[in-house]
Order: C-alpha cells, then structure tokens, then sequence
C-alpha cells in the first residue's frame, strides 16, 4: 500500500491481513474496513484505536497472544514480528541486570494476570518498562484488564499509522528514484537527491 488512498482501495482480503499485523482480534480488522474510506491518516488511527478500545476481553486475550515478552526478540518475516522489533529497539540497549529483571518480572506478571504483559514499547526505555511491570504487577484483575486494553489501543494506533506511514515513505522513496532515473535519461548526469 503506496498511500491512504491504497488502503482504502485494497482488496477487503490484503487490507485485513495489514490489520490483523496491528491487532489480531478477530473482529478488529473487520470493523475498521467497514468504515472505509478514511479521509486521512489520523481518521484511519482514531477509528482503530476506538476499536480496539471497544474490545471485549475474549478478545483483548487473542490479541494478546499474539504479542511476544517484553525483552523477547521476535523471530520471523511477519509484519508483526518486525512491528514488535521495532517497537521494542531500546531493549538492543538494556544492561544484563535489566534483561535479567524483566524476564523475572514477566514470569511473575503471567503468573499473576495468565497473559503477556503488554505495554507500548515505542518511546520507552528498558527501564522504564520494567518499572511500569512492577507497578502494574500490584494491580488487581480489573485493572490490570483495563490497563492491558488501553497498552493495546495505543500499539494498535502506532501500527496502523505505521500501514500508511511506512508504504507512503515507501512510495515517496520510489517516486524520488523514478524521478532520478528520468533526470538521469534527460540529462545523462545523476542527479544529486
């Protein structure tokens, strides 16, 4: 998907499987293609986000298998392995003792919650994630579901942005490069981009 445009375009099938990379609860990708075409990025963003939020827990826990540790590196060629890589690059920088506390507290969260710790990566340090663990681990059952459903809104919204954000610099990059290869053809120099 080169633009919005794209998106809104796309085939019901591709469109669903980019959602499903942002959240993999059954109904999100559907209810967020029920209300194309957007008339903008943030549109597309605030409507997956409202969905997300609107999830039930059934299916707040589908979403949140498909998640991997905090500290885990995700392994595979999926969209959302490499989302979580991404989302997750501070961790390159943790210390060992970091490292070692959240696989710890992560241990200890699923024991408690019985689902992955979840919580928006983008933007955070390895510490400050670790601490975010350790206060939540304090919260009772229906707060920490209340919690997990907002960490998941807010990665949903960043992924979703992130469909029209990543193929648009995509096809911006790709229009730059067929604009060089004509000034190339015209002028026989290479241009300076």
């Amino acid at each position: 998907m080169a633009r919005l445009d794209d998106f809104n375009d796309e085939p019901p099938e591709q469109a669903a499987a980019a959602l499903r990379a942002c959240n993999a609860a059954p109904r999100f990708a559907a209810e967020v293609l029920a209300a194309r075409p957007y008339p903008d990025a943030d549109a597309l963003a605030a409507r997956a986000e409202a969905v997300a939020r609107s999830l039930s827990w059934d299916e707040v826990s589908i979403a949140l298998a498909a998640h991997p540790r905090i500290g885990d590196q995700p392994e595979g060629s999926s969209a959302e392995a490499a989302a979580s890589r991404r989302e997750q690059s501070s961790m390159t920088d943790a210390d060992a003792a970091t490292r070692a506390a959240l696989v710890d507290g992560n241990r200890a969260y699923e024991d408690r919650f019985g689902h992955v710790f979840l919580i928006r990566a983008a933007g955070r340090s390895p510490e400050e994630m670790l601490a975010e663990l350790h206060r939540r681990l304090a919260n009772d059952a229906d707060a920490e579901r209340a919690e997990a459903t907002e960490q998941l809104a807010q990665i949903t919204e960043l992924r979703v942005r992130g469909i029209v954000s990543d193929a648009m610099a995509t096809g911006e990059r790709a229009s730059q490069g067929a604009l060089a290869t004509e000034e190339r053809n015209e002028s026989g120099a290479e241009p300076v981009l």
